[in-house]
């Protein structure tokens, strides 16, 4: 008899979700009605953008966290392969949001170049909120860099070093995680951003300054649009492996000394989770019992890598051809 999958409870679900989405969610919902406030007593246009995009990232966190809750689910019967992609979707959804506040944005810039509004005080609220807004923002950003690095298993880095390692494996790093570290870097540089402009125009009241501004900032809002929207395109269709997964992959293979080529195999990239599919050839000689066997201990050793879902192996007998031209190399490493 087949055992049906167990039901999961709500609370195991959302224990799964993904932690930076939810604490960037919250961290923005505060900023946005600071910021509301602040722009609400000043006028400032730039602090209207920077409460614009900080009201986009909440609602995307809150939709992106609970497409990583029900991306958890566990295969079933209907949705045999699982629910994985569901989270792709949901960060489609963020791409829309975030497209429409970059509009609105963009608009209140262009209104405040044809109509500068100057300075209208609470130069200290702004500053104070803005500040606010650099260290949440940039502690949510740091929090984030630090889960790219767990996600792809790529090595522990600290101080200004955790900066370029964050940017060289975030293609790795599951949606969510990629969409809240997007869009904090933006989130960071507006709020830099609109501090300069607030405090340039209560000296020198260069008022153009603040339309500059609010229009440069929902152009960072669309370019984080457009990047999050192709990872998540591409994430919908179906994406190989990096190269060096597939290598790591190949040499687990090439491992058991009963492998002699590999014909074919294909990795698929879903979200941080691999997918294998593979049909190897072993030498002749070995009875079918051995044949499983070797096949079986291939297909455990690759799902001891915790970064890969499942693993499907098929086997044949050697053709005496050689497919798979890495393998000198891989077994020289």
């Amino acid at each position: 008899m087949i055992e049906q999958p167990k039901s999961e409870s709500f609370i195991s679900l959302v224990k799964k979700g993904n932690t930076s989405s939810a604490i960037a969610m919250a961290g923005n919902a505060v900023l946005a009605l600071c910021k509301g406030g602040a722009f609400i007593f000043s006028g400032s246009g730039a602090m209207f953008a920077s409460a614009m995009h900080s009201l986009a990232d909440a609602i995307n966190q809150g939709f992106v966290f609970v497409g990583s809750v029900l991306s958890e689910k566990k295969p079933t019967d209907r949705f045999p392969t699982g629910f994985g992609r569901v989270i792709n979707i949901f960060c489609m959804i963020a791409v829309i949001v975030v497209t429409i506040m970059a509009y609105e944005t963009i608009h209140e810039g262009i209104h405040l170049l044809q109509h500068p509004a100057g300075h209208s005080g609470g130069l200290w609220i702004n500053i104070s909120v803005l500040v606010l807004n650099i260290l949440i923002d940039g502690t949510i950003l740091i929090k984030a860099m630090k889960e790219i690095l767990k996600e792809s298993r790529a090595p522990e880095a600290k101080g200004f070093a955790l900066v370029p390692a964050a940017i060289k494996n975030v293609g790795r790093a599951a949606p969510p995680t990629r969409l809240v570290f997007y869009e904090d870097v933006v989130a960071v540089l507006g709020a830099l951003l609109a501090l300069i402009s607030v405090v340039v125009i209560a000296l020198t009241n260069f008022a153009l300054l603040d339309g500059i501004v609010t229009t440069l900032i929902g152009c960072l809002m669309i370019a984080v649009a457009f990047r999050v929207g192709y990872d998540n395109m591409i994430g919908l269709i179906g994406v190989a492996a990096p190269q060096d997964i597939e290598d790591k992959v190949s040499q687990t293979i090439f491992a058991d000394t009963h492998v002699a080529d590999i014909q074919m195999m294909r990795i698929l990239q879903e979200g941080r989770y691999y997918h294998v599919e593979g049909l190897i050839e072993l030498h002749k000689g070995l009875t079918l019992a051995d044949a499983d066997d070797v096949k079986f201990r291939i297909q455990e050793k690759l799902m001891q890598n915790p970064d890969i879902a499942d693993a499907v192996i098929s086997i044949i007998e050697d053709d005496g051809i050689t497919s798979w031209i890495k393998k000198d190399s891989e077994i020289v490493k």
